[in-house]
């Protein structure tokens, strides 16, 4: 028994140790080295160097000068991380029927009349998407631009700045990081000072 015994203790301890410690630790330590920015959580900083979010997760903005990033069903008021989920309601669920109806029409006494995007009105399944579509941020461009006191075309410039394409240049869709192109409108044109270019 004893002969049975002691080669599964020091094959537990062995596994235990490579697998348990050594590899966790080797594989940080690369994810660091070759992809410190990635592996330190996407962070983006402001003008000021402080830390206001990350480049993978969504934050509410509601202010007229600001893009409105789309719906999220994350927690009480949205975006929150640690209750990342969908809503879990089926297309003809009355609830979200209702909800998809005020919030087009929240959006229609915002930006105007005109088609409105899917994405301005359905959450994403994990409630904390820091996209949104080309066509959902030019539908915010007129708002924005009166808020910040400036031309619809310079709006429009910081967003197409701010637009990713195909990633690889074949998968997913054009889409625009709401956080970045609101930093971006605060650096060039603030809100406190805005002026015309």
């Amino acid at each position: 028994m004893l002969s049975q015994l002691r080669p599964a203790i020091v094959s537990m301890v062995f596994f235990t140790a490579l697998l348990g410690l050594a590899y966790p630790l080797a594989v940080t330590g690369l994810a660091g080295a070759l992809f410190p920015a990635q592996a330190g959580g996407s962070l983006i900083r402001n003008q000021a160097g402080e830390v206001v979010g990350s480049e993978w997760i969504g934050q509410t903005f509601k202010d007229a000068a600001y893009l409105h990033p789309r719906p999220s069903a994350a927690g009480k008021d949205g975006y929150d991380a640690s209750a990342s989920s969908g809503s879990n309601l089926g297309p003809l669920n009355e609830d979200l029927a209702a909800r998809i109806k005020g919030d087009a029409e929240a959006l229609r006494a915002a930006d105007g009349p005109g088609s409105i995007p899917a994405d301005a009105v359905t959450a994403s399944g994990s409630g904390l998407d820091p996209h949104i579509s080309p066509e959902n941020a030019a539908r915010q461009i007129a708002r924005v631009a009166a808020a910040r006191n400036t031309a619809p075309a310079a709006v429009a410039a910081v967003i197409a700045e701010n637009t990713q394409g195909y990633t690889f240049g074949f998968l997913g869709r054009p889409r625009v990081n709401v956080l970045t192109a609101n930093l971006a409108l605060d650096a060039r044109y603030p809100k406190a000072q805005a002026k015309a270019p």
